[in-house]
């Protein structure tokens, strides 16, 4: 199972519009330091899976065929934007993702190719022989993790999120990630009210996962900051994904 960051960037991406920190001034003439909108593409055997659709190329990237289907966590837009521009295509294009009566905009109103199906919390359904479950998240709008399994490997990939709910650790901790691609968008300290991780929190809840490999997205351009004058700051076991970054997540043989 292969998971390829598309985007690994908060809502602002990096660099920030009209911010001088190091990392966004550095951006500007390196792009191995920018950030796109969370966004990432799962293969599992014949599968091909988008996690969001934040990027705003969908549809060049992606032509009709190319993608089983998208699992939308949650409707805030910088994680459903790439996909207004289908809503003018032709075909069909299943988007799993989260009940929330309002949606983004008029996608709902005006889907096109896109066939919304919502998802109730924990359900399990496959896609070939892909195994996918749908986990809560708290976040400011109505928003799922996805449990992903295939040929023994399990995947978490959890973005936006401020917690776990207590249901979602303990299944989580049934459940035991190979991989666990978890949103951390600020750096410690950060005070509330906020609606993300920060590298506090990420610390905390890797050690209920000592034997898995912790994966930090979403991050905002004040985490780069951070980290960039703290090389030792993340335990073994911990890394930050940039954008074209592609994982490879096995079993356990």
């Amino acid at each position: 199972m292969r998971l390829t960051f598309l985007g690994t960037g908060a809502a602002g991406g990096v660099p920030l519009w009209g911010c001088d920190c190091p990392v966004c001034a550095r951006a500007r003439v390196d792009a191995s330091v920018r950030r796109q909108p969370n966004c990432a593409l799962l293969e599992a055997g014949e599968v091909r899976l988008l996690l969001d659709a934040g990027v705003m190329d969908v549809a060049e990237r992606f032509p009709p065929g190319a993608l089983d289907a998208v699992l939308v966590t949650h409707f805030h837009a910088d994680h459903v934007q790439g996909l207004f521009h289908l809503r003018w295509g032709n075909g069909e294009l299943d988007v799993y993702c989260p009940h929330d009566s309002e949606g983004c905009a008029d996608l709902y109103k005006s889907p096109g190719p896109l066939q919304f199906m919502q998802l109730s919390k924990f359900e399990t359904f496959e896609l070939g022989d892909v195994r996918i479950t749908a986990v809560p998240l708290v976040h400011s709008k109505p928003t799922l993790g996805y449990c992903i399994e295939h040929e023994g490997a399990r995947l978490a990939y959890l973005s936006d999120c401020s917690e776990l709910p207590p249901a979602t650790l303990e299944f989580l901790q049934r459940w035991q990630p190979h991989t666990l691609c978890l949103d951390c968008t600020f750096p410690p300290g950060t005070e509330q009210p906020r609606n993300h991780f920060d590298l506090t929190q990420a610390l905390a809840l890797s050690r209920d996962f000592p034997d898995g490999e912790l994966v930090l997205m979403h991050i905002g351009h004040k985490l780069d900051v951070w980290l960039s004058t703290r090389p030792d700051a993340l335990p073994s076991g911990m890394s930050v994904a940039r954008d074209g970054e592609t994982l490879v997540c096995v079993g356990t043989p």
